[in-house]
């Protein structure tokens, strides 16, 4: 059972500083920050809109693909409204509350990102391993669950994280330096024995990104072996060639994270704005890349967004 809370111990608002060191270059950096995330919205919500308003579009694959873009959405307005207020205006004031639930909402929905891969990589692994099963093991029922347990993971695991926070006294400034609310970013600020909040969040993300990739790895392990049995090789192009976008989300959103990981780690002589950076390219990349990924490299995709912007004349 947690300590009771004393007014004292909560800190009333936090700074986030943004990029420190390149303070001066806010308003510059703030250019591909806010392209990025207008492309973000543009694409997302033009996946969205196109599957849901297609029937056809109504399958298991797209359905997951309509998850990975809502999630998106959610995980870049999570940051980057408050991270451009920050650049344009130096608003960088976040009340104490406000900062839990950013950071609430930043990690759970990247736990959600990472599911929604791995059950891509499962719908494609039913897809090509056990083609003639694919409608009688991804039903409706089956999708719905899959989404409840996504959710759910990412709930649980962090939920006791603002209530971990809100116990400590924050006596070392409110200083964040940093462009949200990252979690061992105010840990850090914390006076107290910490050492629990800082094997937690590791623990939670080893056991996310081990897990997830493993079974998304395994999942190509079996998918190339049996492309790999095919008879002819234009249908193992065919047949590899549905994977190929999924591939593509599972680099924009792994690869990121490995570097930033390894920034951290073992880049010691790196600036920290260079972490920084590192870390709020791993925020923005995904949900920017994955609609033009699937815009581009799904045909079904990619044929309605063009009847969307290029209608035919009559």
């Amino acid at each position: 059972m947690l300590p009771p809370i004393s007014p004292q111990s909560i800190q009333p608002a936090f700074l986030l500083v943004g990029i420190p060191g390149l303070e001066h270059l806010h308003v510059w950096i703030s250019i591909p920050f806010c392209f990025a995330y207008t492309l973000a919205l543009l694409g997302n919500c033009t996946l969205l809109f196109i599957i849901r308003a297609d029937a056809a579009l109504h399958e298991p694959m797209y359905l997951f693909l309509a998850m990975l873009a809502a999630i998106d959405l959610v995980l870049s307005s999570t940051t980057l409204p408050k991270m451009l207020a920050i650049f344009w205006f130096r608003d960088c004031e976040i009340n104490f509350y406000a900062c839990l639930v950013q950071m609430f909402f930043l990690h759970s929905f990247s736990i959600m990102e990472s599911a929604v891969l791995l059950a891509m990589a499962f719908d494609r692994y039913v897809a090509i391993c056990k083609p003639l099963h694919y409608t009688t093991i991804l039903t409706r029922p089956l999708i719905i669950k899959i989404s409840l347990v996504t959710v759910t993971r990412a709930v649980t695991l962090m939920t006791p994280l603002p209530f971990l926070l809100r116990r400590f006294h924050y006596c070392r400034g409110p200083v964040i330096g940093h462009c949200y609310c990252e979690h061992m970013a105010v840990v850090r600020l914390a006076c107290g024995d910490t050492r629990f909040n800082n094997i937690y969040g590791i623990a939670v993300a080893m056991f996310i990104v081990v897990l997830d990739l493993l079974f998304v790895i395994l999942s190509y392990i079996f998918i190339l072996r049996a492309v790999l049995q095919l008879a002819s090789q234009e249908a193992r192009y065919k047949a590899f060639g549905t994977c190929v976008s999924h591939i593509g989300a599972i680099l924009a959103f792994y690869t990121p994270v490995v570097i930033s990981s390894v920034m951290h780690r073992v880049a010691l002589w790196a600036s920290p704005h260079v972490h920084i950076l590192f870390a709020n390219f791993y925020l923005l990349f995904p949900p920017m890349v994955n609609p033009l990924i699937y815009g581009v490299m799904t045909k079904q995709i990619r044929e309605r967004v063009l009847g969307l912007f290029l209608r035919k004349d009559v």
